[in-house]
């Protein structure tokens, strides 16, 4: 009894510690899902209607790139919308060294000047966030890049001053892996790596509520993980990071280096961080609306028939938490799509078994397809890639 209790107590506590972080800090810096495959599955064209939640809107940009009719970025935490205004108003004012230095560097040497004139373009709840917030571009700070704020910036720059600190020849490793051209290039050095990166800090760090909360991590993905995978939490994550850092090529895999670095390079960065791309996006901006709303109050609020659903992996939450929120989402979702409409979420279970069992009968998946591009993705964290089509 007093077992149970604790542990209904721990519980509570964490989804109480995820819960205010969430209502309070910006937690995605970057994008943890990657485009390439999102962009082979969505199938976008000038016809499109996207609905996407936000995060921290580099994929929205990505998506633009296929010339969609509208995007619509959708969070709870406006926090996301306000990174992606800032990008919007950016790349609006036609200046892609600024855009450059800012996020693909890290940071620019006039950070405080450049805002001041980019400040008056962006919505006042944007404004209002980095007023407070526009330092952590200031290359003259202690963590010297934007990649190193927010929730799950702070753990990274934990890990990596971390890993930097065991020694001279672990970073050498390190950059050499980035740099790597082949697999089996990644698998040596990676054989270099390993020891020092699953050390006692690491494990204790995975085993920290506080740690997983500011990555991003509800406790449902938690339980999900601890119940289906071998080896728990810390096993989840070696096995996937090893996978990524030994069989998927990685000199373009700018996910782990801006983590790693806390910047990007030219060759090795988000689509919308490249020159060429820059009139394109500048051309389209119009088409991107943000949204602070979950899916189901911004379907609501604007009802349509949308071509096409990024849900990410929030449903995990919903499912865990508000099941008869979930329910409610794919009603609104299947309400507001068309025949043919294209569905992308993840998990970190390896199935979804905790969609509602209608909606399996609205819903046509294609699990060949998804695996084979899943062993493909550069982030390699989650445990599932699903791609529907509405019937």
């Amino acid at each position: 009894m007093v077992k149970q209790l604790s542990a209904q107590l721990g519980n509570h506590a964490h989804d109480l510690l995820f819960k205010t972080i969430h209502q309070r800090y910006l937690i995605y810096n970057m994008c943890w899902e990657d485009p390439r495959i999102d962009r082979q599955l969505l199938g976008l064209d000038q016809h499109s209607q996207v609905v996407v939640l936000t995060s921290a809107g580099c994929n929205v940009l990505d998506y633009l790139l296929d010339a969609p009719a509208e995007i619509h970025a959708v969070d709870v935490n406006p926090r996301q919308n306000a990174l992606l205004q800032l990008k919007l108003a950016l790349i609006a004012r036609g200046d892609f060294s600024d855009l450059d230095q800012m996020f693909r560097q890290g940071s620019h040497p006039h950070f405080r000047e450049l805002y001041a004139v980019l400040r008056p373009q962006l919505p006042p709840y944007a404004a209002a966030f980095w007023d407070k917030k526009i330092t952590y571009f200031d290359p003259g700070n202690r963590k010297r890049s934007f990649y190193y704020h927010g929730t799950c910036g702070t753990v990274a720059w934990l890990v990596s001053r971390q890993l930097l600190k065991s020694g001279r020849k672990l970073r050498g490793y390190l950059l050499d892996l980035l740099d790597a051209q082949t697999l089996t290039e990644q698998r040596e050095l990676y054989q270099q790596i390993e020891p020092a990166l699953w050390g006692r800090f690491s494990a204790w760090l995975l085993r920290q509520p506080t740690a997983l909360a500011l990555l991003g991590v509800p406790r449902p993905q938690i339980q999900l993980i601890q119940q289906q995978y071998p080896g728990g939490i810390i096993g989840y994550v070696s096995d996937k990071l090893r996978y990524v850092l030994t069989e998927v090529l990685i000199h373009d895999n700018y996910f782990w280096r801006a983590y790693l670095t806390g910047s990007y390079t030219a060759s090795c960065c988000p689509n919308y961080l490249r020159e060429e791309h820059f009139p394109q996006l500048q051309s389209h901006l119009d088409r991107v609306q943000s949204h602070d709303a979950t899916v189901s109050a911004f379907l609501r609020a604007h009802p349509g028939q949308y071509s096409h659903f990024v849900l990410l992996d929030h449903q995990d939450w919903l499912a865990w938490h508000q099941p008869q929120a979930l329910e409610e989402e794919w009603r609104l979702i299947l309400a507001n799509s068309r025949p043919g409409s294209r569905i992308l979420l993840r998990s970190a279970s390896d199935n979804i078994r905790f969609l509602p069992d209608w909606t399996r009968q609205a819903l046509r998946f294609f699990p060949a397809l998804t695996e084979a591009l899943h062993r493909q993705d550069r982030v390699g964290t989650y445990g599932s890639l699903h791609f529907a089509e509405v019937a």
